[in-house]
């Protein structure tokens, strides 16, 4: 009988032993090692696939498509509480970036509701098992699925973000991301150590659902085994009440009374009390509510009445019939203007293109200016109506138009600021006629256009000097999701004059922008896809991360411009000026620049991919660490160039210009990189895989340190 109970004793021991070496760690370091764990799978799940999706989307070789709407709702979702930018429109990406960026947003919720499921079940996920904890109920059971969505979704996520948001969203530090990451951080850590306990420290996620975190390598509290014989006595004893009910007891005389049923029985008075009173209050609030209601539309329908019959006896007055003197109809145009009547706006519409008394076509104008922003639907309607009829009615319906125009012009300018949500699309505002008949020009300089739509107007020679197409929103901040863009898609803006002009983030997609005056303007961030730029000046303009896929711009002026991070892929640059422009960290894959000046240009890791650079002037630019693979660069003068870091695999380099000649007197503005001299422009850089080099060349290229088989 010894050698038994001696084996089982050391079985034991050797079982003990087990659950301490599993248990080194503290119990609230495992539960960190485990959530921390649990957090890094789910995000990989998300940055992984989109980390794919944004070297896709580099590719010069893949095909490129709309973005999926799905991804660009979930984009706009999130930008707007987080007071980002939105990016309106829909984007061009690579096909892949597509599907990759769509698992990067399902991974997640995926791997989150498999981990919900173990949790429900078991009480642990795999991260959980692995350090040796487990969620149980006061039975010590798994939680199941109503405890983990209030444990998990109210307790540990939307209490500690929610008090984080608000306190990030209310203060000065709003809208810095990196504030509210800092405090969403120490929410939910402070909500992970919890509150004192009988047992310790509880998470406050495990108090609201009912919950405790227990080491699982060890058996569980007596109090748990206690729990659990008192559910199986509450369940026994509720089987007998039912029986007795069944038999006539009932089970309410033996069950504890809710709190509020308790109240309610012992103060029944109270109780009725208080039900009379809600209800007459809620009888009260109807009735002063609806003779609220009644009594305002009795006075808006008086007041109608009254503009109706005032209406009437002006038009009496306007009639061409009429015998009133000027004065007296400029005094009646005037009255009607001040009238809140849709009829007399249409009125004063229809009659400025139709008078031909000057004096009383400055009157209508002036009254249509005094009704405001609530004149231009009409005024947009009577526009395009006329511009239908520009073929057959010939100079009168060009008079016509000017003075709707002028009119429109007026109330823009006078009322600026002020025209959020506006839309003139589709209106002619631009030149019409010529010679003596092209008497109007619109002239909005300096005003703020922030929110109009002119999807798809006519804007031609328009002159928007120092104007703004985009403010702040509410809350007065910029780059935040309530700032006020205008609409300039598909818009017709030959030769306008948008010197200094804010165009930021502004949509301007197929848009034609020729020969427009573009210098000092602000685009950053605007959206130009496919837009005409041809023979644009476009001096010292901020073109910073904005997106101008296959753009022309061809013969345009961007001297000193800042294009860095600018999306510019397959554009075509053909003959462009860009004497000191800046394109580091441009995407320049597949451009055409043939003929064109880069000289001094800043081209430091911008991608030039399958460009074609041949017969462009790059004198001095920086090409430091540009991917330049397949690039064009037959007949390019690359003198004082400096390629350190640049990657020519597959590059043309037919008749390039690579040493350095006698510098010409008149260009002598053009000066040496600073970041680079003579001796060390192609040092380090390999051209193996380099395309038509010439003895020269290589010659030049094996003296100055560059890399190539046949250097000796």
């Amino acid at each position: 009988m010894a050698t038994p109970i001696v084996r089982r004793s050391n079985n034991q021991s050797s079982r003990s032993k087990d659950p301490e070496k599993s248990s080194s760690l503290p119990l609230l370091s495992k539960r960190f090692a485990a959530w921390a764990t649990e957090m890094t799978l789910v995000v990989a799940s998300g940055l992984v696939p989109f980390g794919l999706g944004v070297y896709a989307n580099s590719r010069s070789d893949l095909n490129r498509v709309p973005l999926n709407p799905v991804l660009v709702v979930t984009e706009r979702a999130i930008a707007r509480p987080l007071a980002l930018p939105v990016s309106y429109g829909i984007r061009n990406v690579a096909w892949p970036t597509n599907i990759l960026w769509s698992l990067a947003l399902l991974g997640p919720v995926t791997l989150s509701t498999w981990q919900f499921f173990l949790l429900a079940k078991t009480g642990s996920t795999i991260p959980k098992r692995r350090f040796g904890i487990k969620v149980v109920n006061e039975q010590g059971k798994a939680p199941g699925f109503g405890a983990v969505v209030i444990r998990e979704g109210l307790g540990r996520w939307t209490v500690p973000l929610s008090v984080a948001y608000l306190l990030w969203r209310y203060s000065l530090a709003f809208p810095n991301l990196g504030i509210f990451a800092v405090l969403a951080l120490l929410a939910i850590a402070s909500e992970g150590i919890g509150l004192p306990a009988k047992n310790g420290r509880r998470a406050i996620h495990d108090i609201l659902a009912g919950t405790y975190t227990v080491d699982a390598t060890r058996p569980l509290p007596a109090s748990f085994s206690d729990a659990s014989r008192e559910s199986q006595a509450a369940v026994s004893s509720d089987a007998e009440s039912l029986a007795d009910d069944q038999e006539g007891a009932t089970a309410s005389d033996n069950t504890p009374a809710h709190p509020l049923v308790a109240l309610i029985r012992r103060n029944p008075n109270l109780t009725l009390m208080g039900v009379t009173l809600v209800s007459m209050v809620a009888v009260l609030t109807t009735l002063v509510g609806t003779q609220v209601y009644i009594q305002t539309q009795e006075t808006q329908r008086k007041s109608q009445q009254i503009n109706g019959q005032q209406f009437l006896e002006l038009v009496k007055q306007l009639n061409s019939s009429s015998f009133a003197t000027v004065e007296e109809r400029r005094s009646a145009i005037v009255a009607m203007g001040t009238l809140n009547d849709p009829q007399a706006i249409k009125f004063l519409a229809d009659l400025l293109v139709k008078e031909t008394n000057p004096m009383l076509v400055d009157t209508i104008q002036q009254a249509l200016a005094n009704i405001g922003i609530k004149a231009l639907p009409e005024l947009k309607t009577q526009n395009q109506i006329i511009a239908g009829e520009m073929g057959a009615a010939g100079t009168n319906a060009i008079q016509r138009l000017q003075l709707n125009q002028k009119a429109i012009n007026k109330i823009l300018a006078v009322y600026s600021g002020q025209s959020n949500g506006i839309d003139l699309s589709r209106s002619q505002l631009g030149v019409v006629g010529s010679g003596e008949n092209s008497s109007f020009n619109l002239v909005l300089e300096n005003v703020d256009l922030s929110g109009i739509k002119f999807k798809s107007a006519n804007l031609n020679q328009a002159s928007f000097k120092g104007s703004r197409f985009r403010s702040v929103g509410e809350d007065g901040r910029w780059d935040t999701y309530d700032d006020v863009i205008a609409d300039l898609t598909q818009v017709q803006m030959k030769q306008a004059n948008l010197t200094d002009a804010n165009l930021s983030r502004v949509m301007l997609n197929r848009s034609d922008l020729s020969r427009a005056t573009l210098n000092r303007a602000n685009l950053a961030d605007a959206r130009l896809i496919n837009a005409n730029l041809s023979s644009a000046q476009l001096v010292g303009a901020d073109l910073r991360g904005a997106v101008l896929e296959n753009a022309s711009l061809t013969g345009a002026d961007l001297g000193d411009a800042k294009l860095n991070e600018a999306d510019l892929y397959a554009a075509r640059l053909g003959r462009v000026v860009a004497i000191g422009t800046q394109l580091s960290y441009a995407n320049l894959t597949k451009t055409d620049w043939q003929g064109s000046d880069l000289s001094g240009a800043d081209l430091e890791r911008v991608n030039l991919s399958n460009a074609n650079l041949s017969a462009t002037r790059m004198t001095g630019a920086v090409l430091r660490s540009a991917q330049m693979e397949n690039a064009n660069l037959q007949n390019a003068d690359l003198s004082l160039v400096d390629l350190r870091g640049a990657n020519v695999a597959g590059a043309d380099f037919k008749n390039a210009v690579l040493s350095p000649s006698k510098q010409d007197p008149a260009d002598e503005f053009v000066q040496t990189p600073s970041k680079g001299s003579v001796s060390a422009v192609v040092q380090g850089v390999d051209f193996s895989q380099a395309k038509n080099l010439d003895s020269k060349q290589l010659a030049y290229i094996c003296t100055q340190g560059g890399i190539h088989p046949r250097c000796p």
